[in-house]
């Protein structure tokens, strides 16, 4: 069994965006209801869906039962999935939901993740769904790989041959079948030699500069392995190679020790037209080594393909395009918020909720285009209501349009309400701001919203 040295792997209970308050009107984290890990981004459909660990609140190890997914068209309005997979997913394990990956192979969707089995030991496991919003079910119903290390990537070759790597303190991987649920040839231990992985200083046992969190990619005929360094704090370092098998080749830092986490896990991917560095840090209040939050950042490629050094930022991207108000957006699509969980709904996916006086969503880069002259919004309230202001570039910004909801006779008994819409023209962030004279009850849950 690993000591605690040995490894330091990444941590569902709602957490109200009320213990956060107004800490800021970026866009960095990417969550801010509940406290989140261990990004695994993967581009399908023309959006980016991050699959994250779920640091549990109050933590003081790495408590985390279960796995959340979000998900962006414009890199940086972010749709809430909930959970597609926990740790009653796999009967054999019983702690330890750290950090996994999806991949899509012939319409299906393959989530790998490493688990405490019950024999005491880590292992991958791997799940299975037809959508990638799962949920997921227990391809084998015992593990995959098992040899006590985690943080499984995976990736799929140009000529269909799938790779598996994952390892803390060691790097292994197997080659995958096509059905992506078994591997041929046996475990490969990758040699981690300086040249290949950097020098550590000051740790005998771990001469190079890998420590977990692999993650696998290939880009322009080049070969690249991103992972965890040094311990601890970690840094992001890669190594790249001209095979998915190496030799690897190292060469440098891409974000240095920052973020009031001492652990990090990187996810690079493209996304029209640009690249996106996720990771995590502990940068929202209460953050920290064991209460981590996703973030992202954009960069470029130098024209080598090198990576540059990418710090933390609170800003986060640019958007992409903007966001079209004239059809029905989901409440639990997010640039900022404060005061709100997500929660599932009844009328299908899921709603905001736990709102009080307050309590407020921005959404980035709304365009009205001419004007809107009515918005409508899906609600459901047990309590006495309140209203939606809707304002327009800040949470005091002007009032365009308030629409008043009452009590529909339960927290899941929906109903439509609407108000006219005035001096709304042109591109602008929305701030959904939640309003009552009541200041300590909640006031109502919404399910979506519509401008026309």
């Amino acid at each position: 069994m690993l000591s605690k040295q040995q490894f330091w792997p990444w941590a569902c209970t709602l957490l109200s965006l009320s213990t956060f308050g107004n800490v800021a009107k970026a866009d960095n984290p990417i969550v801010q209801d509940i406290y989140t890990a261990d990004p695994a981004p993967v581009v399908y459909n023309d959006r980016i869906y991050v699959f994250t660990g779920h640091d549990n609140n109050g933590a003081t190890f790495y408590d985390m039962t279960d796995w959340r997914l979000i998900s962006s068209a414009d890199a940086v309005n972010w749709q809430h999935h909930g959970s597609p997979m926990s740790l009653t997913t796999f009967k054999w394990a019983n702690a330890n939901a750290w950090a996994g990956q999806v991949i899509e192979r012939n319409g299906k969707f393959y989530y790998y993740a490493p688990v405490r089995h019950s024999t005491g030991a880590m292992a991958i496991g791997v799940a299975v769904s037809n959508s990638i919003t799962g949920p997921y079910t227990d391809a084998l119903g015992k593990p995959l790989v098992e040899n006590n290390e985690i943080d499984p990537t995976v990736w799929i070759d140009d000529n269909g041959q799938a790779y598996l790597y994952w390892g803390n303190p060691g790097l292994y991987y197997v080659k995958l079948n096509a059905d992506m649920i078994s591997y041929s040839g046996g475990v490969n231990q990758v040699s981690l030699t300086t040249a290949g992985f950097g020098t550590r200083t000051g740790n005998a046992q771990r001469p190079t500069t890998f420590e977990e969190g692999p993650w696998l990619y290939k880009r322009n005929g080049l070969y690249y392995m991103i992972y965890a360094a040094d311990c601890c704090s970690e840094d992001i370092r890669y190594s790249t190679g001209p095979t998915a098998t190496g030799p690897w080749t190292y060469r440098g830092v891409i974000m240095p020790s920052q973020g009031r986490s001492f652990t990090n896990h990187p996810g690079i991917i493209d996304f029209k037209g640009n690249s996106y560095f996720f990771y995590h840090n502990g940068a929202l209040p209460g953050g920290g080594g064991y209460a981590r939050s996703v973030a992202v950042e954009s960069f470029t490629y130098r024209s080598d393909g090198t990576i540059p050094q990418i710090d933390m930022t609170t800003n986060g991207p640019a958007q992409i395009g903007t966001l079209n108000p004239y059809v029905r957006q989901e409440a639990e699509t997010i640039a900022w918020s404060s005061g709100i969980q997500i929660e599932t709904c009844s009328e299908g996916g899921y709603s905001v909720g736990y709102i009080k006086s307050g309590s407020y969503i921005k959404v980035k880069g709304v365009n009205f285009g001419n004007g809107a002259k009515t918005f409508t919004a899906r609600v459901a309230s047990a309590g006495n209501g309140g209203d939606i202001q809707v304002r327009l570039d800040s949470q005091s910004g002007s009032i365009v349009a308030t629409c008043t909801v009452r009590n529909t006779g339960g927290w899941q008994s929906w109903a439509s309400v609407s108000c006219p819409v005035s001096n709304a023209n042109g591109v602008h962030d929305v701030y959904f701001v939640y309003s009552s004279s009541d200041k300590n009850s909640y006031l109502f849950n919404v399910n979506w919203w519509q401008f026309a």
